[in-house]
């Protein structure tokens, strides 16, 4: 896998710190003006700062409904999640692709239906009911 550039490094950090610092209004317009940010998700879920993973759910929550198409590309960094070690994490990344909506993930979620932690199989199929009723 190829190491990112100082420059991404330093963007990704950037836009952490303006997360933790209150400053959502700003990443989602950065968010709306260049959809390659989406390659970020992973990262910023991640975060140890709990401000950080917050304010992205809540970045994915506004962009998913207001620019829905572009929202998905957060999808492969999202799933990817799904098999963290970390319950809060997996239950994090299926509620977010609840959010985000595409039957295309539905597979993914169903593989949740039977994880080891109790408020990870509830928020993976509460995601698949929020996904199933939205596409009908």
């Amino acid at each position: 896998m190829e190491n990112p550039k100082p420059e991404q490094q330093d963007l990704k950090k950037m836009i952490a710190d303006y997360m933790e610092a209150g400053m959502l209004d700003n990443i989602i317009d950065m968010f709306k003006y260049d959809s390659s940010l989406y390659d970020y998700i992973g990262y910023l879920l991640t975060d140890e700062r709990m401000r950080v993973r917050i304010g992205t759910t809540a970045l994915l929550e506004t962009l998913s409904s207001e620019d829905p198409e572009n929202s998905k590309k957060a999808i492969p960094q999202v799933i990817s999640l799904l098999k963290n070690s970390d319950p809060v994490l997996r239950g994090d990344a299926a509620y977010l692709l609840g959010t985000i909506g595409d039957e295309k993930v539905i597979p993914n979620l169903k593989e949740l239906i039977n994880d080891e932690n109790e408020n990870v199989r509830i928020i993976a199929s509460e995601a698949i009911q929020d996904i199933e009723s939205r596409n009908k």
